[in-house]
């Protein structure tokens, strides 16, 4: 099995247990290691100033809590994420986020786990100066 998230830390934003665990499992099997689970944002202290996760799949709601501000944070942070959600306005999402994955439930763990290398592989690259 490839080990395409070898070494990150893994910050995953989901409130529904049983995919948590499965998509916890995926990274795991994957070489991530770690995956710290959220299932609402009362979990979190806050937005760290260092992050302790490299990447971040992020469900589109929390319960009844959008992450679509998170979402803005990491993206000002420059902290690499995708959007993993079963909710319909996707579409939606992609325009907000452009360049942003954006992966609809049910998805095959290879379609997330390429996603999240995929988001980590295009923040490490330098930025070209013109």
């Amino acid at each position: 099995m490839s080990k395409s998230l070898a070494g990150l830390r893994v910050l995953l934003l989901e409130d529904e247990y049983l995919i948590a665990m499965d998509v916890e499992q995926l990274c795991r099997d994957n070489g991530a290691d770690d995956v710290t689970i959220v299932r609402s944002f009362d979990e979190m202290n806050g937005f760290p100033e260092q992050p302790a996760f490299d990447v971040a799949i992020l469900d589109l709601m929390l319960g009844s809590v959008s992450t679509l501000d998170f979402a803005r944070r990491l993206l000002e942070c420059g902290t690499p994420f995708i959007f993993a959600s079963g909710h319909s306005d996707l579409e939606e999402v992609a325009l907000k986020f452009p360049g942003i994955a954006v992966v609809g439930k049910p998805y095959a763990g290879d379609d997330l786990v390429s996603a999240v290398a995929t988001a980590v592989a295009i923040s490490s690259r330098p930025e070209i100066n013109p």
